[in-house]
């Protein structure tokens, strides 16, 4: 269960964020998780829970924002949607994509008391 290594980094930033402005309580957290980042939500909820154990984010309420793929086409000069790394564009058909997004995880907010 990768979520677990991932929620114990996001947790270190938060940390390091809180000492940094002199913050004891995290009340709310909100990621960004692209489509294609191969993050199960359920996971990274359970993952997220276990690592603020002891934390300024202890008990902070996890909000997950969704971020779709997108992949520039090279044939019909778009920018597409897609559902999969080996999608084709759902204008053309073509297989020319430069994926642009969709593969993140970032933290995107921090709420704090």
């Amino acid at each position: 269960m990768h979520e677990l290594s991932l929620c114990q980094n996001i947790i270190e930033i938060v940390e390091q964020q809180c000492k940094q402005h002199n913050v004891n309580k995290v009340t709310d957290l909100w990621l960004e998780v692209g489509a294609l980042s191969c993050i199960e939500p359920s996971a990274l909820a359970f993952g997220f829970e276990m690592a603020t154990k002891g934390t300024p984010a202890e008990n902070c309420k996890l909000h997950l924002m969704p971020i779709p793929a997108k992949a520039w086409c090279w044939d019909c000069k778009q920018s597409v949607e897609i559902q999969a790394n080996n999608s084709t564009c759902p204008h053309c058909g073509s297989v020319h994509l430069q994926r642009q997004s969709g593969d993140e995880l970032r933290i995107k907010e921090i709420a704090v008391e």
